[in-house]
């Protein structure tokens, strides 16, 4: 599967856009992920974030269900 089928183009989401979403979805019907370094994640991360830093992004496609709306930051 290639990345761009993964994902749909939409429009950027501020956060309470983001907030809303997440409060409004049963959690496991989406995806939030973080694609950010390890150390950031460390830091702060959102509860129930999944962990693939961008630059692995491409190989670990597989671990993200295509079905459900992902949302990246």
């Amino acid at each position: 599967m290639k990345w761009k089928e993964l994902f749909s183009r939409v429009k950027n989401m501020e956060p309470d856009q983001v907030r809303e979403f997440i409060s409004s979805h049963p959690e496991g019907t989406y995806t939030l992920l973080d694609v950010r370094q390890p150390k950031e994640y460390e830091k702060a991360r959102i509860p129930g974030a999944k962990l693939i830093p961008l630059p692995d992004l491409l190989s670990r496609l597989e671990e993200l269900d295509p079905q459900k709306p992902i949302i990246a930051y």
